[in-house]
């Protein structure tokens, strides 16, 4: 069966971390599901870039997710955050062992949901405060249990990469990595 990942678009999402992270993650052979949480199937981000999703939250079924992915940007993160729904289908994630991701500000809502208590985790500078409960590290993309974390844009191949070792293997993660041409880690 093949993986697959929601990637939680709202408007005000950086864009590149977006659709970089989400690009490996296809590449890699997952299967991914733009999911528009503004009931809007065109969702717009912080650089005024339109993203048309698959589908919308209302019509997903995120218990089919292996792995919830959050990309950043302001006011993406917040309106993400805002979202009820999201957070009980991530808090319900976790407790299944299913994973979940986020980069830039995005990690800032796992912390709001304590999904970060006892955990390493990295964001973009200035969210520290809003992971709470977890130990904070400067590194670019870690992973602790089912949770992956991401610093900023700058790391979104490598959370691309991350996600597609963890649901479908080092080799794969390997090949999609030298196919693109990607040697900075």
């Amino acid at each position: 069966m093949k993986a697959v990942v929601y990637a939680c678009m709202a408007d005000g999402l950086e864009e590149v971390e977006c659709l970089a992270a989400v690009d490996v993650m296809i590449r890699s052979g997952i299967t991914v599901k733009l999911v528009s949480m503004t009931g809007n199937p065109v969702v717009t981000g912080a650089h005024g870039i339109r993203i048309t999703a698959d589908l919308l939250w209302e019509e997903s079924q995120p218990d089919e997710a292996d792995c919830i992915f959050l990309p950043g940007g302001m006011p993406g993160t917040a309106h993400l955050a805002a979202h009820k729904e999201l957070g009980e289908a991530l808090v319900k994630a976790v407790s299944e062992e299913r994973r979940v991701a986020a980069i830039c500000a995005a990690p800032s809502v796992l912390g709001g949901l304590g999904l970060l208590k006892g955990k390493k985790a990295t964001c973009y500078p200035g969210f520290e405060d809003k992971l709470t409960g977890a130990e904070y590290t400067s590194q670019g993309v870690i992973t602790d249990g089912l949770v992956t974390t991401a610093r900023g844009l700058g790391y979104a191949l490598d959370l691309g990469l991350e996600i597609s070792r963890l649901l479908v293997g080092q080799e794969t993660s390997a090949k999609v990595k030298a196919a693109i041409q990607y040697d900075q880690v």
